[in-house]
Formats: C-alpha cells, structure tokens, sequence
C-alpha cells in the first residue's frame, strides 16, 4: 500500500470507459488512504435540482450569508451524507487537514458557519463519497482505471465542476481527447 499513499490531497481523474457510469469523467478530491482503504470526495458533478439552500432547509439553517451554490456528487457510497471540502482558514468538530491543502468537513457546525458568514473563504458542498476498501484502489491504479494528478486550488475552487476533468488532465500535459477507452494487448 505504500505506493500510493501519495495520492492524499492529490485529484484521481476517471479515465475514459472505467467501466462504471457513475464515474464518467470523474474526479476525485482524495482525503485519505491507508492500508484499511481510501476515501475522496467527487467535485466533477453536480446534482441536478440541488443547491445550498435546499441543504440549509432541510437542516433548518437560516440562509444567511451562503449564496446558492451547487452541491456535487460526492460519490455512490452513503449518497445522504455530506461533506464540505473548504479552505484550510477554518476548522469545526471534526475538520481534518488533508495534506495542508485543503480540510475536509461533515457535520452540520460547518453548513452553518457558511450560513453566518463565518465558515471557510473558499469551499464546495458535496454528498455521498468514493470509497475503496484495502488494496482496492492500488489494484484500480495498476489497470486502466484512474490518472493521479496533483492537487490544484485553481482546479478545485476556481474551476466549474464541468471543466475540472478535462482540466485536470491539461494540467498534466494531456488532452483527454485523445484517450483510448480501452487498452490494448501485444
């Protein structure tokens, strides 16, 4: 498991036919990995119909402060549990630093924060997460399944959830159109 521990703070980028169509263009902010598993949270969709406030409302969370801004598809796994990625600025009951590149949060101290006016600067709302159990996702990473690239405030914070996969490939040089969605054999 050692080899790819590395990927803590890094994004995974879906490579094209994965496989599995929940993760068509994937990407995957990675909070964690170690020999129990791995665990990231997926800032490439949006949920469709949902943003911010109707988070707020259901927790009944004044509005506030918190402009309306789209929540993400965190993932398959738990699909009603949410989390904030935020910039390292702010931390609450059970804020963990990932990497020092950004914090990861999931109870309802920080949705109100952002309602106050008092949360992190910079942050993204996702539910449910990505997660792989011991061993999975090294296995994943030797096939045709994920492309590692190292994490970026520009791509996670100041790039729209529809860009962030083919910029995230840019960003290592390549032009995620000219991807195979399948390997081939000598």
């Amino acid at each position: 498991m050692e080899s790819t521990r590395f990927l803590v703070g890094q994004f995974l980028l879906a490579m094209p036919g994965i496989g599995d169509p929940r993760f068509e263009q994937a990407v995957i902010a990675m909070c964690g990995h170690d020999e129990q598993g791995a665990i990231g949270i997926g800032i490439g969709a949006r949920i469709a119909g949902l943003g911010l406030h109707d988070v707020l409302d259901q927790f009944d969370i004044d509005h506030g402060a918190a402009p309306d801004a789209p929540v993400h598809f965190g993932g398959p796994v738990e699909p009603q549990r949410g989390f904030v990625i935020h910039s390292n600025d702010w931390g609450g009951q059970d804020t963990i630093d990932v990497a020092g590149r950004w914090s990861l949060s999931g109870t309802i101290d920080v949705l109100r924060a952002i309602a106050e006016g008092a949360g992190p600067a910079r942050w993204i709302v996702a539910l449910g997460y990505a997660g792989w159990g011991a061993g999975q996702l090294d296995g994943e990473m030797l096939r045709h399944g994920w492309f590692n690239v190292a994490a970026d405030t520009g791509l996670l914070y100041d790039t729209g959830a529809d860009e962030r996969w083919a910029k995230g490939f840019a960003s290592a040089g390549i032009d995620p159109r000219l991807l195979a969605p399948e390997t081939g054999t000598a």
